[in-house]
């Protein structure tokens, strides 16, 4: 099932997530980035064609994207930004 055409609609879904899931937001212990850099994460979502403005979610993975960016293991989900070392803050 390498081939995105054969994917369920579900399996489409999780691959988008990357290694993370919206409940890793509920865990203190998960291990966030910057602020400096989740700032910046933002920022590159902002103007993504793919952000729904009003609620600050992204189509291709169903995250709310101002929560999403502050996780270190989080990625895009369209490659414009990767996961990255957890802020030592």
């Amino acid at each position: 099932m390498d081939n995105e055409d054969n994917l369920t609609p579900w399996q489409r879904y999780k691959k988008n997530l990357g290694n993370t899931r919206p409940w890793d937001l509920l865990n203190v212990n998960a291990p966030k980035v910057s602020d400096v850099e989740a700032h910046a994460r933002l920022d590159i979502c902002k103007a993504c064609p793919e952000l729904i403005k009003a609620t600050h979610q992204c189509k291709k993975c169903g995250c709310i994207m101002n929560l999403k960016v502050k996780l270190a293991a989080a990625s895009c989900p369209i490659g414009k930004w990767d996961a990255s070392a957890p802020s030592e803050e």
